[in-house]
């Protein structure tokens, strides 16, 4: 799961303003014109980005994160009233009634798909969101490629940044790596609040799985027609892999 600083609403406060820059998101959008999803489900939604950009396009969506903070920020941006929120996981959405066989898409944008670190987590993941799912209907995400080794660039030296964030003033951070093991990735990022000195730390894990090893725990949620796309944003570093229900 991922670190839960992204439950720390002074953190959640600022995500957006540190990372501003979310051209990603329009891979995910492409794929909503691509199949025609007038229904989407967004697996780890975070701050609500994906889903207030689907709103605008008068798409139905479904935000679902386990960070309360990050969804708290969510339900302020414009369209979230035209978005279902839900603090919890796929699992918790799978189970009510009112969500099963419902979405023609779900996705897991940025590293979400990667923070899924047991198996057994990751395959009931995937089940939940396929339950979800109407016949026919897919479930995208990206994964970073291996050997790409994105985290040696993952250094204070190259990552370190002071922002400007209006009510709090400038908002230091940086990635720095401190741990490989297998296809395990850890890294360290503090945010740090120099206007009255906070620092809040943050320790991550991400899984860098072999695209043998997506194509395995798809088939056994039930998912068919898989693909790995190059990713749109980070050719040659990352796939887009997208299945059918």
């Amino acid at each position: 799961m991922p670190d839960a600083v992204f439950d720390h609403p002074r953190v959640a406060r600022v995500y957006d303003p540190l990372d501003p820059d979310r051209s990603d998101l329009d891979t995910y959008l492409d794929l909503v014109d691509e199949f025609g999803a007038t229904a989407v489900l967004d697996v780890g939604c975070g701050t609500g980005t994906f889903c207030s950009l689907l709103a605008g396009r008068g798409i139905q969506g479904l935000g679902v994160d386990p960070a309360g903070a990050s969804v708290a920020v969510a339900r302020t941006k414009a369209g979230a009233d035209r978005t279902t929120w839900i603090v919890g996981t796929a699992v918790d959405v799978a189970v009510d009634p009112a969500h099963r066989r419902h979405f023609d898409l779900a996705t897991m944008t940025a590293n979400v798909a990667q923070v899924f670190l047991d198996d057994e987590e990751w395959l009931a993941t995937l089940r939940a969101i396929r339950a979800c799912l109407r016949p026919g209907g897919r479930v995208a995400f990206e994964s970073r490629v291996p050997s790409d080794r994105a985290w040696e660039r993952w250094t204070k030296e190259l990552t370190h940044r002071v922002v400007e964030v209006d009510g709090e003033g400038p908002v230091e951070d940086w990635v720095q790596l401190t741990r490989v093991e297998g296809e395990f990735v850890t890294f360290e990022s503090p945010t740090i609040f120099l206007a009255d000195g906070e620092r809040i730390e943050s320790t991550s894990t991400l899984r860098f799985r072999a695209q043998d090893a997506f194509h395995h725990s798809l088939s056994e949620a039930g998912f068919g027609r898989i693909e790995v796309r190059d990713l749109p944003y980070a050719p040659g570093r990352g796939w887009l892999i997208v299945a059918r229900a």
